[in-house]
């Protein structure tokens, strides 16, 4: 028989020194090693100071910076709940926050609701449980106590995109009014007559509704344009089918295009277009609001209204380092515009490959 094996013991971290074991080391008490830490030396001989400095390089202390932040009574975190992550819109306004929080000495600590509103109470409490200093918020705003928490915690708010209805704070977003006339008046230049604006569902989303308030105006405003809306989710793909088929049912004698509320329904529209065997440019128009990577790749390419989005989300942090830095005036309300990326998709006479 194989003699028997000796269990392997499982390999230890290395144990982190504490302030006691520095104090113990040097000699000292542990508030004697806090003042030192602190910069307190003119507290301290400089005999008690050498040796609390010898202790702590021979043990390799190094103290928590959260600790120490908490003792000043910052924690240099900034808390950011998305809507939801798998959006590119979402993604890239994190960076752009996250670059302008670095650069001023904050942590951004990312709160994602996977699109469940519900979860709005969850994120806040959570993020005021890390003893964040302010919070940019991407939400829908549908728990009005949970972000009325922060306030009465003292903590600055900073909206992104979407509205919540009676909170009074800095509010940074794309112009939608501007941004749906511009892509909606190119689609009419380019000849298209019969428009539908497909959206995630409306559901009391201030951006969504802004574009679609924005779109039925503009359309209503030009004689000869029909607009009709159609709200999308993800589990009704034969319902979006259906509304291209009656939009192109409905254009014979005329051109029909769509306005994609953000990337995730260009892709849905890119799909449904597939599935139907419709082509851009010829059988169908299409501008989506939000420029991707892979927007110059599907089919002629797609047309898109790029959104500035790095330039939110540092607009959204620096409005709030502001405020943390002591600023006092009235909410502010910050609108950039978006810019068209013109490709196949809205061009009429685009030529596709055989």
């Amino acid at each position: 028989m194989p003699p028997a094996t000796r269990p392997r013991l499982a390999a230890t971290a290395p144990v982190r020194a504490t302030i006691s074991d520095v104090a113990l080391k040097a000699g000292v008490s542990k508030a004697t090693v806090s003042r030192f830490l602190n910069r307190r030396e003119e507290l301290l001989t400089p005999e008690i100071a050498v040796r609390v400095e010898r202790a702590i390089n021979a043990l390799g202390y190094s103290p928590s910076p959260m600790a120490q932040a908490l003792k000043r009574g910052r924690s240099r975190l900034i808390g950011l709940v998305v809507a939801d992550v798998t959006n590119p819109f979402s993604v890239a306004v994190l960076r752009g926050a996250e670059r302008a929080c670095q650069e001023a000495g904050y942590l951004v600590v990312l709160f994602n609701l996977g699109n469940e509103p519900e979860r709005e109470r969850e994120a806040i409490d959570s993020l005021l449980a890390y003893q964040v200093e302010g919070l940019i918020l991407n939400t829908v705003g549908a728990d009005q106590g949970a972000i009325e928490q922060a306030v009465l915690h003292r903590k600055p708010v900073v909206l992104v995109d979407r509205r919540h209805a009676e909170l009074q704070t800095d509010f940074v977003s794309l112009d939608n009014t501007g941004a749906v006339r511009l892509a909606a008046g190119h689609l009419i230049e380019a000849g298209f007559r019969d428009l539908l604006l497909v959206s995630e569902p409306l559901a009391g989303v201030s951006s969504r509704l802004e574009r679609a308030a924005a779109f039925r105006a503009f359309t209503a405003d030009h004689r000869g344009v029909t607009g009709r809306t159609f709200e999308s989710t993800a589990e009704a793909a034969d319902a979006l089918d259906d509304a291209l088929r009656q939009l192109r049912g409905r254009a014979r004698k005329s051109k029909a295009a769509v306005l994609a509320g953000n990337a995730v329904i260009s892709l849905r529209v890119a799909a449904a277009a597939a599935r139907l065997g419709l082509r851009f440019g010829t059988d169908l128009g299409l501008v989506g609001f939000d420029e991707t990577e892979w927007a110059p790749l599907v089919g002629p390419g797609l047309t898109t209204i790029a959104q500035p989005t790095d330039d939110l989300g540092r607009l959204a942090a620096t409005c709030l380092v502001e405020r943390l830095n002591g600023l006092d005036l009235p909410p502010r309300q910050i609108l950039l515009p978006g810019r068209l990326m013109l490709r196949g998709s809205s061009r009429p006479d685009v030529r596709h490959a055989d």
